[in-house]
């Protein structure tokens, strides 16, 4: 029985995008499931893009999701030397060639073929000349010319390429570096990779691989391609669209466990499920529900759950997410029983954390300043009586429980005669400074006696004042 073994090979030269992580998803969730490794490699090659910026935002990233990983890092650019040694072995045993072309040389050699109405591809110039090493000379894969190049996608089914469409890929640049394909083979084999599952925009790279892995006499992995993601208008998904970066989403204030979700909805499909939690998600998968079309990215529904697992979440885990966001607004570092609390008045609306945070500017503010407009049209002379005595009747409570609170209303109303619409604005208001807010006696139990009859203090001030 074959050992699973995944891995994600994101390259450093930005940030992980949503596409990398739906990938990285996908090969967690399988090696979860099959009790297998999960591998991260970092393809950090290209010297002059690669950055450790951009490597600490990718783990940052696969962190914040969950997505732990059991090997790794493995940095390709550490790994120079057994690159170099798998290149020797092709080399000695003849299925790999030094090719002297100029650069100069084969972009003629391309625009000829171009011209004529051939595939811009190498003509094989060097293949049995028999040459050896020299200053900025190349290796290239003596590739086969004629038959096929082929691999069953256990997403896509059989695909098959005619070797005469390909050429003697190049192992080895002039400098002595690596080549991408090589590098990745190479690793693949070496990390003892059993299933390669990746975006299908690497179909076309396969049979290159393919080729190396047989000049190695090294059997092959299962390959899996996943569809791409595309954004509303059917395009590849790119800045245009929008966020696409993963912790622009987490600075947006999405909870990771909703981006998971999301992501694993993208492509596949269990029935009509739409919710899941990790572990169902880990029970649940299979490349064989991986669907061959495009996913489209769809901002409303990625919000709607979001919206769905703050919710689901618990007032104390929501308190320890919006801390961050509230100390960045400027807000002293609050009570972790308070923001619970607001939390909990705040979650059935919110849709990110962000907005929780933003809608929370009430409760944490010292005093209100309330909009005039409002002052004008709610706080006025007949209100002033009916709100002194709410906040006289508030201050005798032995208890700052809601039914408390509803009996001093209830007592207020049947002895004045008011009823809860004249008073309720108002009271609003003076509490909060909107029109729209939680339920009135969810807040005032979430703000507490103090901060409650301060709020009714400052009103009727500001009532008596004008």
């Amino acid at each position: 029985m074959v050992k699973i073994r995944t891995r994600f090979p994101p390259s450093p030269t930005g940030y992980l995008h949503i596409g990398g992580a739906r990938t990285a998803l996908f090969n967690w969730l399988f090696a979860r499931q099959t009790q297998g490794t999960f591998v991260l490699r970092i393809e950090d090659t290209d010297q002059n893009r690669s950055t450790d910026e951009a490597t600490r935002a990718i783990l940052e990233g696969l962190e914040w999701l969950g997505l732990n990983w059991d090997e790794g890092p493995f940095f390709q650019s550490r790994r120079t030397e057994v690159y170099r040694r798998f290149i020797t072995d092709l080399l000695n045993q003849g299925r790999a060639y030094y090719c002297h072309c100029s650069p100069e040389l084969l972009d003629k050699k391309r625009e000829t073929a171009r011209v004529e109405g051939r595939k811009p591809k190498y003509d094989g110039t060097c293949r049995d000349l028999g040459l050896g090493p020299a200053p900025q000379a190349a290796v290239r894969l003596k590739a086969p010319t004629t038959g096929t190049t082929g691999f069953h996608d256990l997403i896509r089914g059989p695909i098959v390429f005619p070797n005469e469409e390909l050429d003697d890929l190049i192992l080895a640049r002039g400098d002595g570096s690596p080549t991408y394909h090589l590098a990745v083979v190479v690793d693949d084999i070496e990390m003892a990779i059993s299933h390669i599952i990746r975006g299908d925009d690497h179909i076309n790279n396969t049979p290159r691989q393919i080729q190396i892995y047989q000049a190695l006499d090294h059997p092959l992995p299962f390959f899996a391609h996943v569809p791409m993601i595309l954004g509303s208008d059917k395009t590849r998904l790119s800045k245009r669209h929008g966020a696409t970066s993963v912790l622009a989403y987490r600075e947006m204030g999405y909870l990771p466990q909703a981006l998971i979700n999301y992501l694993v909805r993208l492509g596949w499909a269990h029935g009509d499920e739409e919710i899941f939690s990790l572990d169902e998600m880990i029970a649940k998968f299979s490349l064989d529900q991986v669907g061959k079309s495009a996913g489209v990215f769809n901002q409303e529904k990625l919000l709607w759950l979001n919206s769905h697992y703050i919710k689901k979440s618990t007032d104390s885990e929501l308190a320890g997410l919006l801390n961050p966001i509230l100390k960045d607004k400027g807000y002293a570092d609050p009570d972790p029983d308070y923001c619970a609390k607001i939390a909990a008045t705040l979650k059935p609306r919110a849709k990110t954390l962000v907005e929780m945070a933003e809608a929370a500017d009430f409760y944490l503010r010292e005093d209100l300043e309330y909009p005039p407009d409002l002052v004008q049209k709610f706080f006025t002379p007949e209100i002033l009586s009916l709100l002194e005595e709410l906040t006289n009747r508030l201050s005798a409570l032995s208890g700052w429980t809601i039914p408390e609170q509803e009996n001093a209303f209830k007592d207020l109303l049947g002895r004045t005669g008011a009823t809860m619409k004249q008073l309720a604005q108002p009271l609003r208001i003076a509490l909060t400074g909107k029109t729209a807010s939680p339920g009135l006696f969810e807040v005032m139990e979430a703000m507490g006696s103090e901060r409650t009859l301060k709020r009714l203090d400052q009103a009727l001030k500001l009532i008596k004042g004008s």
